[in-house]
């Protein structure tokens, strides 16, 4: 069955407002557009979603996924799925990645309870263009199934980022804004892994899988990206893309 839409949302903890305290509300509009983004993703009628973000290799996660905020100051619980009587088993500590994507998916009720099943997987934050597409081209479903692409632009835009200030990171985001915004697979494909690391940028392995699942399904796609901002010196992007 085909991928029927994707979303794509940044991962910083502070996204979380306990995480963020006093700091919560400079977020808010960033907030706000993951939830539309990812309640744009569950009312897409996907029976399956996928969760993708950058980790330390690729693997698939085992069900059901748990993590906590305690490394980022909070000792606040995610939980994304169930087994019967609440047996063993599954995954206990999330990535960053998956684990905001599971905090906000989590933030809006699914319609019809039980009609969404869950999947997450990570791609090495270093794997090359084409484990990327290749890994995008068969993670479907039989099912009609959606895609949540966690991760973040470049970590050096200005002298307070993680990184640092670059000169090329603020192109190098407006790149990838242009390319979500148009849904333009080809133009993720296009990003450099030598120069993406070099910009401290944790989306790229993640947006190209996405862009490897959406040529694999083919047919015209629709994006629209909902946010650009770097606020803490780190590029924030949000957006969807839907059949037309």
């Amino acid at each position: 069955m085909p991928l029927v839409a994707a979303a794509v949302c940044p991962h910083p903890p502070l996204l979380v407002p306990e995480v963020a305290g006093a700091a919560a509300p400079e977020l808010d509009d960033l907030r706000a557009a993951c939830d539309d983004a990812v309640g744009r993703l569950l009312d897409s009628g996907a029976r399956r979603i996928l969760v993708i973000g950058a980790a330390d290799r690729t693997a698939d996660l085992d069900y059901p996924f748990r993590g906590s905020f305690a490394p980022w100051g909070l000792p606040l619980q995610v939980r994304l799925g169930s087994l019967p009587d609440d047996r063993g088993g599954g995954t206990d500590r999330l990535p960053l990645s998956l684990l905001v994507g599971a905090w906000l998916l989590g933030r809006r009720p699914v319609a019809g309870a039980g009609a969404t099943s869950w999947r997450m997987s990570t791609v090495a934050t270093d794997a090359p263009v084409e484990a990327c597409v290749a890994l995008g081209a068969r993670i479907g479903s039989n099912q009609p199934w959606a895609l949540l692409v966690m991760g973040d632009g470049s970590a050096c835009r200005g002298e307070k980022a993680p990184g640092y200030a670059d000169p090329r990171a603020e192109a190098y985001d407006r790149m990838v804004a242009k390319a979500l915004a148009d849904a333009d697979a080809e133009a993720l494909l296009d990003l450099d892994p030598v120069r993406s690391a070099q910009l401290r940028v944790a989306g790229r392995a993640p947006w190209q899988v996405l862009a490897g699942a959406a040529r694999a399904a083919g047919g015209d796609w629709r994006g629209e990206l909902r946010h650009h901002s770097a606020p803490y010196g780190v590029g924030y992007l949000v957006a969807d893309w839907v059949r037309p």
